[in-house]
């Protein structure tokens, strides 16, 4: 073990670049999923609050899935927004699930654009 690292011997730390949500929800179906998730998110929030009496309840979900291009370094994300709120006489649900063309960097992290080593666009320069 070492004792500077606390780390086993022979461990050396990878930088790990995570996937930032807040830069991809953007990204996905150019806009409309967060603008989904939104609407979601407001339309519960109001129904349960107006036909919400009883112990009734409303319920948002925000699905992801993953599944690779070809034999590219590009994933297809398939994303999901399901609500179920009460309504006076009942309920109503709905889901919509679209899908979004991803780039996977080296180190996992997903972006709508593929990245650089430089971190600029791989096709040129705008200089």
């Amino acid at each position: 073990m070492n004792e500077s690292t606390n780390k086993p011997n022979g461990v050396t730390s990878i930088t790990k670049q995570t996937t930032n949500l807040l830069e991809i929800l953007p990204d996905l179906q150019a806009g409309v999923f967060l603008s989904q998730i939104e609407q979601a998110l407001t339309d519960a929030a109001l129904n349960i609050c107006v036909h919400g009496d009883k112990g009734k309840k409303a319920k948002v979900t925000i699905d992801f899935d993953l599944s690779r291009i070809g034999e590219s370094n590009q994933v297809a994300v398939a994303h999901t927004v399901s609500f179920t709120y009460p309504t006076k006489r009942g309920k109503k649900s709905e889901t919509a699930t679209t899908e979004t063309p991803m780039h996977v960097g080296q180190r996992g992290r997903l972006t709508l654009l593929p990245e650089t080593e430089q971190g600029g666009l791989p096709f040129g320069s705008s200089r």
